[in-house]
């Protein structure tokens, strides 16, 4: 390997691997976000209290069961496979052809989801059950409790998890090109062939996945530590507390003793 070739085909084929990169982070950001979604909503669905009888309960199990076929299918099978199936195995079977990026996205997406379902799940089991007793004792119900209480803290506690999916994505993109997908691996593969090298152009590529994963991670960071607040937030807060009691406290003690005084002169 020499440094001069390295500059060379950075240079000769740049737009290409910006061209990879762009796709990559397109299918991954988009991917990760409807995923999110569908996580949500499934993992909502999975934590509504069961009836103890009637049509709801019978509802409530068949659409559990689909979820469940449906995360364990997704987390029980490779992407490769998914891809492939998905692809050229809905053209084959119903006649469907689908443009490559747009089935990119359903793939990535509902894969993404499968994942985030069980993590959203977790993320709202954590949540101390009394919180749902207090919301239910003033009336809410199960969608009411979700928006206001419990997703607002779901949310900032699963954020670790879904940035971490989030760089999986960023990864995971490169078997997309088993159906040809114009990502990056795909590009660097082009190249490959274009050059007969292989060490070179798979450095640069391992560059720009490292360099891309790296400033995600950090991004995600930042936001997690501006949604914690300030370090002393919660010990201010416990501090007016603390200091609010006593002074009720010292009040009252002060009221007693002057009702005592009167009553004593009396």
């Amino acid at each position: 390997m020499s440094l001069e070739l390295l500059i060379k085909i950075f240079n000769d084929y740049g737009p290409m691997f910006a061209r990879g990169a762009w796709v990559t982070l397109y299918i991954s950001i988009t991917g990760t976000m409807v995923g999110s979604v569908i996580g949500l909503l499934t993992g909502i669905v999975r934590t509504i209290p069961m009836p103890d009888r009637g049509f709801k309960r019978v509802l409530l199990k068949v659409v559990n069961s689909f979820i469940s076929i449906y995360i364990e299918c997704f987390r029980g099978t490779p992407m490769i496979v998914q891809a492939m199936v998905i692809y050229y195995g809905v053209a084959q079977a119903f006649g469907i052809q689908m443009n490559r990026t747009f089935a990119a996205l359903i793939i990535v997406s509902i894969n993404t989801g499968a994942y985030m379902s069980e993590i959203v799940r977790g993320g709202i089991l954590s949540i101390d059950k009394g919180q749902f007793e207090a919301a239910e004792a003033i009336g809410m119900n199960h969608i009411q409790t979700m928006i206001n209480v419990v997703l607002p803290q779901v949310i900032r506690n699963i954020l670790p998890a879904t940035g971490n999916e989030f760089v999986i994505n960023i990864k995971d993109t490169s078997v997309l090109n088993v159906i040809s997908v114009t990502e990056l691996f795909f590009q660097t593969k082009s190249i490959s062939g274009a050059t007969f090298k292989f060490f070179e152009p798979y450095l640069i590529t391992s560059v720009i996945y490292l360099t891309m994963t790296i400033v995600i991670t950090r991004i995600l960071r930042y936001i997690e530590r501006r949604m914690d607040g300030p370090a002393n937030y919660i010990m201010a807060g416990n501090q007016m507390q603390v200091e609010t009691a006593l002074e009720n406290i010292e009040s009252s003690r002060e009221k007693y003793r002057g009702k005592e005084a009167v009553s004593w002169k009396r």
